[in-house]
């Protein structure tokens, strides 16, 4: 019997208690893998009885989820009690957050689950708890750290129709080129190719790098990083035998015809990568993060507080995250 998947509740007053809810009152309908919530039950039944469905909920233990799946939603108490209410986050909101993902993890880590998959959180309520992360990915990856050392994660925004990876994430523009170089585009590559084979079961990954500049730099005449740069990680991950194309103009990468002829694009800053996968697959991409020692998705959007508890979420992006987290599982070497 397969593990179940941990998921966390994200910002109690967003719209991750609705979107768990619906996504498990489609279990059956979708043959979704089994998952339990880390939270606060007593949250989830209001949320639900707002919400005007009728949702049996079970307070469990982590190995009791996959038994309990079918006729209750699982919850795994976090001993966290979160009061916030649809839409307006309190004091109680960033604790609840935190603790299911330190948990989920935790449960992941034990062998408890198969894989972490969590819902939208909002850094700003975070933030004023005193939290220091950019986001969830780099969170992770500081509860991953064993022995003093941390990976270093990358987050990749995956679709059946497109996979992108940002070299540099939550940082200003200015702030991301100043970060950019050889170095840290050869290593994100080499964590997404590590991460297409062992989780996508993807034997010789294509990769296609996006030039920094317009027309990838126009041979230097519209700025030089490109050939100082991008173009020399290129090379070097060229001679390691990956499959790899760049710099390319990246306003000609993302057309139907140009994605057929790559599994990941390697993108050099938030936007550059953001924006074409959620053009294409705004309802159902999916955000992971490569190089951790376990298996984390997440759905591609926020906690969306003006529509949370209005029954107007849409579960779409979680649906396929859970889903996905069940295939990257199946895959790994037993």
């Amino acid at each position: 019997m397969a593990r179940p998947l941990a998921l966390t509740s994200g910002e109690p007053a967003g719209i991750g208690p609705d979107i768990t809810i619906k996504a498990w009152l489609r279990r059956d309908e979708l043959k979704l893998p089994a998952f339990y919530l880390l939270g606060d039950p007593d949250s989830l039944g209001d949320r639900a009885k707002a919400l005007g469905l009728n949702v049996r909920i079970a307070k469990v233990r982590a190995d009791e989820a996959h038994d309990k799946f079918a006729g209750a939603l699982p919850v795994v108490p976090t001993g966290q009690v979160a009061t916030a209410q649809p839409g307006k986050p309190d004091g109680t909101s960033a604790g609840a957050a935190m603790a299911s993902i330190r948990q989920a993890v935790g449960d992941v880590i034990a062998g408890r689950a198969s894989a972490v998959v969590t819902n939208p959180i909002a850094k700003n309520v975070l933030y004023r708890a005193g939290f220091h992360h950019p986001g969830h990915t780099e969170y992770l990856a500081e509860l991953a750290t064993t022995a003093g050392r941390t990976p270093q994660p990358v987050m990749m925004l995956w679709s059946a129709a497109l996979a992108v990876v940002p070299v540099t994430i939550h940082v200003s523009l200015r702030d991301a080129l100043a970060q950019l170089s050889t170095d840290l585009i050869v290593t994100t590559a080499r964590i997404v190719v590590e991460g297409l084979k062992a989780r996508f079961g993807i034997a010789n990954p294509r990769l296609a790098v996006c030039g920094l500049n317009p027309h990838a730099g126009e041979d230097g005449s519209l700025g030089t990083e490109d050939l100082t740069i991008v173009a020399p990680a290129v090379e070097i991950l060229r001679r390691e035998g990956i499959a790899i194309r760049g710099p390319l103009p990246a306003d000609t990468m993302f057309h139907e015809a140009a994605r057929r002829t790559y599994d990941c694009a390697i993108c050099m800053y938030h936007d550059q990568a953001l924006i074409p996968v959620k053009t294409v697959a705004f309802e159902d991409a999916v955000n992971v993060t490569l190089g951790l020692p376990f298996i984390r998705t997440s759905p591609d959007h926020g906690t969306a507080f003006d529509i949370a508890g209005t029954g107007k979420a849409n579960p779409s992006s979680l649906i396929a995250a859970l889903r996905l987290a069940a295939r990257m599982a199946a895959a790994q070497p037993a």
